[in-house]
């Protein structure tokens, strides 16, 4: 259960950013959206984040939703990975994938599944997301991995914004729908 009761599925004001958030959703508000909503200026930017990372990225999609589903299994944010495992699979991953990530802090953990950039991405999230500091190796391995300083950046923000994602969600008690 959240710890704040989410606004209603039917709330339609602030008009324009209520209408903003359900096109960008194919028309229905997620349980983030509606606890979002209880302040209006937080949700613009966060919807034109979400937005911006969703379409604007030139970091591939796989490697985004990656990142993404490594973040929600390293902090526990269930409704994160929940949100993220199909967009990791229509992105090319495999379920094989998906199911390692869940092994990511045991000894069944198998980094095999995964190509030289997933496995950089994978250590820039567990360092990013533990420590916050990132060694040389592993920013090397990222900078070798993407093609640009674009992509690089990118990635780096994806992680850091999708950790504020998983604090929001834990803090707040949302889980999946």
């Amino acid at each position: 259960m959240p710890r704040i009761p989410y606004q209603p599925s039917e709330i339609a004001e602030p008009k324009a950013l209520v209408d903003a958030i359900r096109k960008r959703r194919g028309g229905e508000l997620i349980d983030l959206d509606r606890m979002l909503l209880h302040s209006p200026p937080f949700a613009a930017g966060w919807h034109a984040f979400a937005r911006a990372v969703r379409t604007e990225l030139s970091l591939p999609p796989k490697l985004r939703e990656l990142a993404m589903c490594l973040v929600a299994v390293l902090n526990r944010a269930e409704y994160e990975f929940h949100q993220h495992a199909p967009e990791f699979i229509k992105a090319g991953g495999t379920q094989a994938q998906l199911e390692a990530m869940r092994q990511l802090d045991t000894p069944h953990f198998s980094g095999d599944l995964f190509d030289a950039a997933e496995r950089a991405v994978i250590q820039l999230t567990i360092e990013m997301t533990r420590q916050v500091q990132v060694s040389e190796s592993t920013f090397t391995a990222v900078q070798d991995a993407l093609p640009d300083h674009q992509q690089v950046v990118e990635l780096v923000g994806v992680i850091a914004g999708y950790n504020m994602v998983s604090r929001f969600l834990v803090a707040l008690g949302i889980g999946p729908e």
